[in-house]
């Protein structure tokens, strides 16, 4: 049995670099959300080269201490949650996995503790 290649169509950018920062995937969505910035040309290229500061420093900070950061940004009044979130092979550190999927204006939002 193959395994269909799920992220290349993924409706989020899928973003991914190794431990070094160099930016080994981008998927379709991620291309086109970076084309102004260089597309498909950003790959193989240091992800930390495509931050600002203070941006750029959180990002060497996962990529050193191998964490994640989990946030929401609005932007051109889309709203987008962004998880960055390190990435294993055989246990070691490999890098950095960038998803941003566009979130809908009114999202539920379910609490589902026990026994509610």
């Amino acid at each position: 049995m193959s395994i269909p290649d799920w992220t290349r169509e993924f409706p989020g950018a899928i973003t991914v670099c190794d431990a070094d920062g160099i930016i080994l995937f981008m998927n379709q969505k991620s291309i086109a959300t970076f084309a102004a910035d260089g597309g498909a040309d950003l790959i193989g290229s240091n992800v930390l080269d495509c931050h600002p500061e203070p941006s750029r420093g959180k990002l060497a900070g996962l990529l050193r201490e191998h964490c994640s950061n989990i946030y929401t940004i609005e932007k051109t009044g889309r709203k987008k949650l962004i998880a960055q979130m390190p990435w294993f092979e055989d246990g070691l550190f490999a890098g950095i996995v960038e998803l941003s999927i566009e979130l809908p204006a009114d999202m539920p939002h379910f609490i589902r503790d026990a026994g509610a």
